[in-house]
C-alpha cells in the first residue's frame, strides 16, 4: 500500500507524462531479454573466448620469460666460476723441473751447503739441486723483490725523501743518506742492490707506499701473483729473519724476473757506480759485494748476496757466455765464491 503523496519515479516525472520503465531497474527482466537474443548470446560467448585466449597467451608468455631467465642464470654460472678460477696464481715451472738426465751435472761439493741449485737462465731447467724446495731465511736476497716492486711502481728520475727511519737503520747500508733531503730514486736502487743498503730499502719503501708495512704487503702480493710457492716477506731489506723466507727454486725465478727488467739488469751487473748525490763532494761511490763480480769471474751479470746469522751466507748469481746463460742459488753456504765457481764451471764444461 503506497503512502499518500509518494512519487513513482518509474511512472511519472515532475514535468511531463509517465516515463518508460528503465531496464537497468529490473535486472530479472533484463537477463531474460539477454538470453532471449541470439545475437547478444553470440557476442557474449565470443567475448568470453577472447578473454580466455588472452589469459592463456599471457600465462604462456610468463612461462617462456621465466624459462629464459633461468637459462640465462645457468649460462652465467660457468662464467662466474671461471672468473674465480682465473684469480688463482699460476704455478711457474721455472726453477722447479729437473733437466733430462743427459743434461744434469754430477758435482760433489766438499764444503757444507744447506740448499742450492744450478739452472738455465733461459729456460729455468734445473741442472743440479740440493734441497731446492726447503724453506729457509734469505737475508738480503729479499732485496730482489724490493727492487722489483719499486721498479714497477716508480720512475728512476723521481726524488725520494730521506726520513729518520731511513737514517736510523741497522745492518749494511749506503750510510751517506742526507736526512730531510730528496735524492735520486735511481741512486737509491744502486745503493739497494750493490752494497745492499738497508737504509736505501727503507727510503724506497716509504717513497712507494708511505710505510714499510704497506710496502711489505705489496711484496707479498707480488709473490702470490708470481705463484712463488715458498716465499713470504716480513721486512723490506731482509734484516728480520722471522717469517721472511723463500727457497732456492723460487729465488731462481725471482732472479730471472730481475734480469728481465733492463734497468735492474744493468744495476745488478755493475761492479761499481759513481752517482751524483747531495753530499759533500757531490758524488756517491758504490761497489757491488757480489764476489763473482769483485773477483772477475768471466761473464758474471748478477744478481744478489745476503747474510744474517740465521740465513748464513747466501748468493744468487748468473753468468752469461755466448748463448749459454747459467745461474746458481746457494743458501746457508760455507763458501759462496768457491761453491758458485765449482758449480758454474761444471755447467759450462758440461755444455762444451
Amino acid at each position: 500500500m503506497r503512502r499518500r503523496g509518494a512519487v513513482d519515479y518509474q511512472r511519472t516525472s515532475a514535468t511531463g507524462p509517465p516515463l518508460p520503465r528503465s531496464p537497468f531497474l529490473n535486472p530479472t527482466r533484463t537477463g531474460a531479454r539477454l538470453h532471449q537474443s541470439p545475437r547478444v548470446r553470440r557476442h557474449f560467448w565470443l567475448a568470453l573466448v577472447f578473454a580466455l585466449v588472452v589469459a592463456l597467451a599471457v600465462l604462456l608468455w610468463g612461462l617462456v620469460a621465466s624459462t629464459s631467465r633461468g637459462h640465462a642464470v645457468l649460462k652465467a654460472r660457468p662464467v662466474v666460476i671461471r672468473h674465480a678460477v682465473s684469480k688463482t696464481p699460476p704455478r711457474p715451472t721455472y726453477g722447479w723441473q729437473l733437466a733430462p738426465p743427459a743434461q744434469r751435472l754430477a758435482v760433489k761439493l766438499k764444503l757444507p751447503l744447506v740448499s742450492g741449485l744450478v739452472f738455465d737462465v733461459h729456460t729455468g731447467a734445473v741442472l743440479w739441486q740440493r734441497n731446492p724446495a726447503r724453506v729457509l731465511p734469505i737475508a738480503s736476497l729479499t732485496k730482489m723483490m724490493t727492487a722489483l716492486v719499486v721498479a714497477e711502481r716508480s720512475r728512476p728520475n723521481e726524488r725520494v725523501l730521506i726520513t729518520r727511519q731511513a737514517v736510523h737503520f741497522s745492518g749494511s747500508g749506503v750510510g751517506l743518506l742526507p736526512l730531510g733531503k730528496r735524492v735520486s730514486l735511481l741512486a737509491l736502487l744502486y745503493g739497494l742492490l750493490l752494497p745492499s743498503g738497508n737504509d736505501a730499502a727503507i727510503a724506497l719503501a716509504q717513497h712507494v707506499s708511505g710505510t714499510q708495512t704497506r710496502f711489505i704487503s705489496l711484496m707479498n702480493q707480488q709473490a702470490r701473483q708470481l705463484g712463488l710457492r715458498c716465499t713470504h716477506f716480513t721486512t723490506v731489506s731482509g734484516i728480520v729473519d722471522r717469517g721472511n723466507h723463500s727457497c732456492a727454486s723460487d729465488l731462481a725465478f725471482l732472479a730471472h724476473r730481475v734480469l728481465e727488467n733492463p734497468l735492474l739488469a744493468r744495476i745488478v751487473g755493475s761492479r761499481s757506480a759513481i752517482l751524483r748525490f747531495p753530499i759533500k763532494g757531490g758524488k756517491l761511490y758504490l761497489y757491488n759485494n757480489n764476489p763473482l763480480l769483485l773477483l772477475g769471474y768471466p761473464g758474471t751479470d748478477g744478481v744478489k748476496t745476503g747474510y744474517t746469522t740465521a740465513a748464513g751466507t747466501c748468493l744468487v748469481a748468473t753468468v752469461r757466455r755466448g748463448r749459454a746463460w747459467y745461474g746458481v742459488v746457494l743458501l746457508h753456504s760455507a763458501n759462496i765464491y768457491l761453491q758458485a765457481q765449482t758449480l758454474l764451471n761444471a755447467a759450462f764444461a758440461h755444455r762444451g
